[in-house]
This record gives structure tokens, C-alpha cells and sequence, in this order.
């Protein structure tokens, strides 16, 4: 198989995984606490969360070829509690999580359009693939830093493509009902 491919289905789960602990946390905040004024790029946890989804939503429709994918845009914050966003974002990790397992080495080659309202952008799969797990990391990474200013401590986020780390993950490879062979193993 592809490494390529392989790594690109490692990073989906490990995305899903970095998901689940974050989200696990900020869900022991308050509402208020949730969404109070905070020192990063977007101002509160509420606020970086909503926008971590509505970028996956667009990338994400890209990558399926879906026509529509400025709906994601609509509103920056279309959810206002941490349970609505965390159920958002699980459906949405699963869709990036299966559009990897059925990719294929000319997939990962195809041309990608995304609209950008006043032009189409053009750029291989593999390429939007990359930019949308960086964004997803970049922005985590702000919101992990915001949550460790609040009483909640922040979970570690950055052990899940380490096969060896298997001791990191047991408790949250249970609660999603996944093995290792999720993580690492090989696909047909």
C-alpha cells in the first residue's frame, strides 16, 4: 500500500482521537465558562471550536466534489453549546476518516476545486488533505492553550501516531470502539 495513503489514514484517526480528548474536556466547562473572552486568535473556546468545524465542513465538501461547500460558511458560530459541536465535529471527522479509507493513490492525484466566492481555487487532493489537518492542528492548539487557563486540565494531544504510545490511548480507543489496526493497520 501507498505510505502515503497509510499516513494520510493515521492522521484522520489521530485528528478524531485529538478531537475526542479536547472536546472531552471543554465539555467539563460551563457554558460560560466555555464561552468567555480569552487571549488567541479567535476569543473564546466557543469561537475556535465553531470555526475548527465550519473550515472541516469546507474542505471536507471539496474533497467530495460536493458543489455546495460555501454553505459551511453561513455563520461562523452555528452552534452554541460544546455538546452540539462536539456531535458536529464527530460526523465530520468520520466523513474525513472515510473519504481516507476509500481513497486510492489517484485520488490522492486528483485535482481538487474549491470555490472561493470570487474564484475557484485548484489543488490536489493530497495537498488540501495536508492543509486541512494542519488547520485543524493549528487551531486545536489554541483552544488546548485557552482550556489550560481554566480549572479543566488539558488532556495531551500529540502522542496518537506513535504505535509504540499504545499505553496513551487505551481509554479513548475504547470509547470510540476502535483497535490499533484503526490507527496503523493496513487496508485493502
Amino acid at each position: 500500500m501507498n505510505r502515503l495513503l497509510q499516513h494520510f489514514r493515521t492522521l484522520a484517526h489521530a485528528n478524531r482521537l485529538a478531537n475526542h480528548r479536547l472536546h472531552s474536556a471543554c465539555g467539563k466547562l460551563t457554558n460560560d465558562e466555555f464561552k468567555a473572552a480569552r487571549a488567541s486568535f479567535f476569543p473564546s473556546l466557543w469561537a475556535t471550536l465553531n470555526h475548527i468545524l465550519i473550515v472541516d465542513w469546507y474542505y471536507i465538501a471539496a474533497l467530495y466534489r460536493e458543489r455546495d461547500m460555501r454553505r459551511a460558511f453561513r455563520s461562523e458560530t452555528p452552534y452554541d453549546t460544546m455538546r452540539e459541536i462536539a456531535t458536529a465535529q464527530v460526523k465530520s471527522d468520520q466523513r474525513l476518516i472515510d473519504w481516507c479509507d476509500a481513497a486510492d493513490d489517484a485520488s490522492l492525484d486528483a485535482m481538487t476545486e474549491m470555490d472561493r466566492e470570487t474564484f475557484t481555487q485548484r489543488d490536489l487532493a493530497r495537498h488540501v488533505l495536508m492543509h486541512l489537518l494542519t488547520h485543524q492542528i493549528h487551531h486545536r492548539g489554541q483552544a488546548h492553550a485557552m482550556l489550560a487557563g481554566t480549572a479543566i486540565k488539558a488532556p495531551q494531544l500529540d502522542e496518537f501516531v506513535m504505535p509504540s504510545e499504545t499505553h496513551f490511548r487505551t481509554d479513548d480507543l475504547a470509547a470510540l470502539g476502535w483497535t490499533e489496526n484503526d490507527l496503523f493497520g493496513q487496508r485493502a
